[in-house]
């Protein structure tokens, strides 16, 4: 695999995963009550509870998303 190979798959791999966070996000803005109440019936606990995992999540995949995608695409832009 060269540099322009590897340059390619993480701009997907940050495409992708952006799409991902974004939908999800959107989601939960747009419908938080069917958000908690599908999740409900696999995981029981508050909704106060909930958003407070819900957003640690979306906290954690974000920093997951720049630490192991954006900055690999950055340094190999940088390189390339």
């Amino acid at each position: 695999m060269n540099v322009q190979q590897a340059t390619d798959f993480f701009m997907w791999c940050v495409i992708i995963n952006t799409a991902l966070f974004v939908l999800w996000a959107v989601f939960f803005m747009a419908v938080p009550n069917l958000v908690y109440r599908t999740q409900q019936h696999f995981f029981p606990v508050s909704k106060d509870q909930f958003n407070l995992i819900f957003y640690g999540f979306l906290g954690l995949y974000k920093i997951f998303l720049l630490v192991f995608a954006v900055v690999p695409h950055l340094a190999l832009l940088i390189i390339g």
